[in-house]
């Protein structure tokens, strides 16, 4: 299981985002992109294991 931070860019807040919260994963030449629905209820990406992360935090191993 993972967890991360992200910058929601609908509720402009840092929110962790659990597993539970998760609808799909794909990789792309530019790393994962992790598609999930924030706690304020909007649906965001993020780009992850690449070096433009938008300032978002590294995955957490739980």
């Amino acid at each position: 299981m993972f967890m991360f931070t992200h910058d929601c860019s609908a509720c402009d807040r840092r929110q962790l985002i659990f597993p539970s919260m998760i609808e799909g994963v794909t990789r792309t030449e530019g790393g994962t992109e992790v598609a999930f629905t924030c706690w304020c209820g909007a649906e965001q990406t993020a780009l992850r294991g690449s070096s433009s992360t938008s300032g978002d935090r590294k995955l957490v191993a739980a």
